[in-house]
C-alpha cells in the first residue's frame, strides 16, 4: 500500500470505509464537487430521504426525490445534472456533470418535463471539509477514492451505490463490497 494518501479531484468519489465509525456518512459515496487548497466541497449521493423536491420548493409541480448531500447546512439545496444546454452558468465537475446554474432555468425544465431525475439530483445540506482536513481523513484511510462518470452517477440505483462503485474497482475492493454492515452477524 502506497503510504502517501490519494491525491482528489473534481469529479472524484469518495467511498466510506465499511467500518468509519461516522453515521453521517455511514456506507455513503460523496461525489467531490470543487476540490482545492482551500477545502473541498461534495454532495452524497446515496442519503436518499422520504421528502420531495416539491414539498421545499413551491413552484416546482413533478415530485423529484432529494437526497441529503451532507451534514452540514441542511437548509440549503444543492443540485448537479448532465444538462447545461438547458442551463446556464453551470459548473462542469467532469464530462457530462455539472453542478449547480440558474435556478429559474433548472425550476422552468423541471416543470415542462425536459429535466428529469435521469439528468438532475437535488440535495438538501452539503459535505465539506476546512484545508487539510480531507488530507488527514485520507491518510487515516476513513476515504477509498475513485473515478466516476456522469452515467454511473444517474443510472445507478441508489440503494446499490456504496456497492456498485466498489465492485466497478474490482480487486480487493470488490470483496470489501461485501462486507456486512455489522460484521458480528458475520
Amino acid at each position: 500500500m502506497n503510504a502517501n494518501p490519494p491525491s482528489v479531484t473534481n469529479g472524484n468519489l469518495l467511498i466510506a470505509e465499511p467500518f468509519l465509525g461516522d453515521s453521517n456518512f455511514e456506507r455513503s459515496v460523496v461525489l467531490v464537487c470543487e476540490h482545492s487548497n482551500a477545502g473541498t466541497f461534495g454532495l452524497v449521493m446515496n442519503q436518499l430521504t422520504d421528502i420531495h423536491l416539491s414539498d421545499v420548493i413551491e413552484e416546482i409541480h413533478p415530485d423529484l426525490p432529494l437526497f441529503v448531500g451532507g451534514p452540514v447546512q441542511q437548509n440549503t439545496l444543492h443540485f448537479i445534472h448532465r444538462r447545461p444546454d438547458l442551463i446556464d452558468n453551470s459548473i462542469r465537475i467532469l464530462d457530462g456533470l455539472y453542478w449547480s446554474g440558474d435556478f429559474e432555468q433548472i425550476k422552468d425544465a423541471v416543470n415542462v418535463g425536459t429535466l428529469t431525475e435521469r439528468d438532475a439530483r437535488f440535495f438538501i445540506g452539503y459535505s465539506g471539509w476546512d484545508e487539510g482536513q480531507l488530507a488527514e481523513e485520507l491518510s487515516q484511510k476513513a476515504w477509498i477514492v475513485s473515478r466516476t462518470d456522469a452515467d454511473f452517477i444517474f443510472d445507478t440505483p441508489v440503494d446499490a451505490f456504496w456497492r456498485g462503485v466498489l465492485k466497478r474497482m474490482g480487486g480487493q475492493y470488490k470483496s470489501i463490497a461485501h462486507y456486512p454492515l455489522d460484521p458480528r452477524l458475520n
